[in-house]
Formats: C-alpha cells, structure tokens, sequence
C-alpha cells in the first residue's frame, strides 16, 4: 500500500474511533503489512496537519486519538450547558493520594487522610476505571495495593504518570484551569450519591484524632497533590472530547 494510502486509512480510523488506538492496532489496520516505523511518521505528520485546528491528534498513554483543543471549552460547553454533580472531596482526595503515592494500602490513604476511606471511596474509583489493585503488601494481613490505571492517564490526556502537575506548582495550575472548568462528566451509576459517600467517610473517621504529624503531611503535599489532580481531570474531561 502507498503511504499516502496508509496515511488517510490511519486518520480514518482515529477519527472513527471511541477510544485511543494503540500500536498494534494501528497495525492491524494493514495486517502488519505496515511496520511501527513507518506508521509513526504518518501520525506525526497528521498531527502536524491537524494542530491549528478545532481537533487535535494526541498521543496518550494507551495510544493516539482526535479530541477537541482546549481553548475551544468554553464554546463546546454552551452546547450542554447543564453542569453535572461533581464528584466528592472524599473521592478526589482519595484519588490524589493514590496517584502521586502510589502504590498504596487503604490503610496508607487512611494514615495520610487522618480519617477511614469509605468501601465506596475505592469502589466508586475502581468502576471509573481510574484505579485498581496490582499486588498485595507483603505485611500482615495483605491489603491490597492500589494503582492507577491506563484509562486514568487518558482520562487526564497523560502519557504518563510523570507529567502529572508537580505539587510545587499547584497554585499556579489551580490559578489557570478554574478560569476553564466547568464540572467533571459523572460517572453512570457509580456516581450516583457522592453525598452519602463523604457521609460514610466522615462518619467512618469521627472517631479517629488527626495527629499534628499528619496534618502537616497534608496541609503541605496531599492537600496541593488534591488541587493538581481534581482540576486536572476536570479540564481534561471537560475541554477534550473524543469524535467518533
């Protein structure tokens, strides 16, 4: 097949597609006809042609798809302008630590929280597809490890865990997505009440005493890390839309 072939087959399939095209896919496409080495140029080239526009060709950490550029939210959203309910501060907190400690216990995310994680916390995450459990803690017991997920770097438009913000920089990544967030997408019956959930939290944890060790621990690092990472997702899921 001829490049020029290959190249329009490529854009077909990423503009078709609900969700990132890998590699080997791509591949698939051509039944391995067409090696990565030849395909890669092809889709740098096509996102080059598409980088000035309204939709974009980004690589992710599960692969490359469309979706829209950022600057173009606030007119995307007048379209669906009712704001769907957001997602608990127990949830987002939850999720923060996981991701930039991870991989951790529940007991670890109770310790740094100073209050108990609600069964719901991690099931909520889990069925979100943004965590889920990768090993066991070699210690008494065996608690589960927790870790985020491929789908959670998507979801963020990351590639990897390293280009997560840094906590010294939070103010100023907070400072600059709330001029652009306008609600997270919620989560189909998962995210059903994220009321009751940070009820079950708080009630679960009434009886534990915050320790000033850990307090500080949160007011300097998991406090920032929560800012970084729920604002983070809210841009993402909000300003870039997959076409299909």
């Amino acid at each position: 097949m001829e490049v020029a072939q290959a190249k329009i087959v490529i854009e077909a399939a990423l503009l078709s597609s609900h969700q990132p095209l890998a590699m080997g896919e791509l591949r698939r496409l051509f039944e391995d006809e067409l090696s990565s080495d030849v395909i890669r140029p092809l889709l740098d080239e096509i996102g080059l042609e598409w980088q000035n526009r309204g939709v974009r060709l980004v690589s992710l950490a599960s692969g490359w798809r469309f979706q829209t550029a950022p600057e173009v939210a606030d007119y995307l959203v007048r379209l669906n302008p009712d704001k769907p309910p957001r997602y608990s501060r127990a949830v987002m907190e939850t999720l923060a630590i996981i991701a930039y400690r991870q991989p951790v216990t529940r007991g670890d995310i109770e310790e740094i929280r100073g209050v108990a994680v609600a069964t719901q916390v991690i099931k909520m995450l889990e069925e979100r597809g943004w965590v889920e459990p990768i090993g066991h803690k070699d210690v008494i017991g065996r608690p589960e490890l927790l870790a985020t997920t491929k789908k959670f770097l998507d979801d963020l438009g990351l590639r990897s865990l390293h280009e997560l913000p840094t906590l010294d920089t939070a103010a100023a990544v907070t400072d600059a997505i709330e001029q652009r967030v306008f609600a997270l997408e919620p989560v189909a019956q998962s995210e059903t009440a994220p009321a009751q959930v940070d009820a079950a939290a708080s009630e679960a944890g009434s009886a534990q005493a915050r320790s000033s060790e850990v307090q500080s621990e949160v007011q300097s690092t998991e406090v920032s890390a929560e800012k970084s990472t729920a604002e983070a997702i809210a841009v993402t899921e909000n300003s870039t839309g997959e076409t299909s």
